[in-house]
């Protein structure tokens, strides 16, 4: 974790895309803590904003993609005596958080994969069931990078936000005071795209 919190301390282009990949594989990197203060620099010319999303957002397509391969070839056992070993709970997982993703991908079918990337506590699962599913790569890629990007711009605006009102000593105090209003953002931007894809499927049916 020291490493991890070196990491945090020195963020660029490199080191965002390394921690948004741990943080879609079953690291606990918490992208609230990556990306907005990156966007935070980013504000006061350090960075550029539209290359922190954007390497994030690969970063995310990476891990996520490691995910998809690994539950794609080993399968369901394997993963979930991993989630129940010791390196699955030095990583905060365990079954029932597996299992959860699982339920959600199979309530809301591949559109999960976009709709997921924005849920707390299934963001960084969601790709092992759609590997286990064995869900087409491509669409699956897809998904995952429009879900993650919505995710990181989401970030990016609050950190291009909270330079102009709060010293950099707060920053990360200011974050976890926002989360809940972000989770709130989230739970409406899912709600909207679910809807979305229901009517949709809706339409082409009755085409049909």
């Amino acid at each position: 974790m020291n490493f991890i919190s070196s990491l945090l301390s020195n963020l660029n282009y490199g080191t965002i895309l390394f921690l948004m990949l741990l943080e879609s594989t079953v690291v606990p990197v918490p992208s609230e803590f990556v990306v907005t203060p990156a966007a935070y620099h980013a504000a006061g010319g350090n960075l550029d904003v539209w290359l922190v999303i954007l390497f994030a957002t690969i970063g995310a397509d990476l891990g996520a993609s490691i995910n998809y391969v690994v539950a794609y070839y080993v399968g369901r056992p394997v993963i979930y005596r991993f989630a129940n070993s010791k390196w699955g709970k030095m990583c905060l997982l365990n079954q029932e958080k597996v299992e959860k993703s699982e339920k959600y991908f199979d309530d809301h079918g591949i559109v999960a994969t976009l709709t997921g990337r924005l849920i707390p506590g299934i963001r960084h699962l969601i790709s092992i069931p759609a590997g286990l599913a064995k869900m087409n790569y491509w669409k699956f890629l897809l998904y995952t990078t429009i879900g993650a990007g919505v995710w990181h711009s989401i970030l990016a605006a609050l950190g291009w936000y909270l330079h102009a009102i709060v010293p950099e000593e707060q920053l990360n105090d200011k974050i976890s005071e926002y989360a809940e209003y972000i989770k709130i953002v989230i739970i409406g931007l899912v709600v909207i795209a679910i809807v979305y894809f229901v009517v949709r499927s809706y339409f082409k049916r009755k085409r049909k």
